[in-house]
């Protein structure tokens, strides 16, 4: 019969087959986090833009040929639901006795 982990430490025969138990030990607590540093609007417009400097942004040509490439799979993707729909829409009217 399986038994839970409960049921494992409420079966004393058990107990003393496992031997005594591990001592537990206490988590300590996360370490408090110092308050965030409160900046006015200004400074923080000022910190968005330095950010927005940092970022590695696509050329022209890249995104071009993303968004092509992007076009393309959905057409591909619905070319495939498409026959796979039909196909689909075909046996389950041939199951059913109703395939004209």
């Amino acid at each position: 019969m399986a038994s839970n982990e409960a049921t494992k430490k409420a079966d004393p025969a058990r107990a003393a087959a496992r031997g005594p138990a591990a001592p537990t030990t206490a988590r300590s607590a996360p370490a408090p986090r110092p308050p965030a540093k409160r900046v006015g609007p200004l400074e923080f417009l000022g910190q968005v833009r330095d950010e927005g400097r940092k970022v590695t942004w696509p050329s022209r040509k890249e995104t071009t040929v993303t968004t092509i490439m992007v076009f393309v799979m959905v057409v591909v993707a619905s070319i495939f639901f498409t026959v796979v729909d039909q196909f689909l829409r075909w046996a389950v009217g041939l199951l059913l006795g109703i395939a004209g």
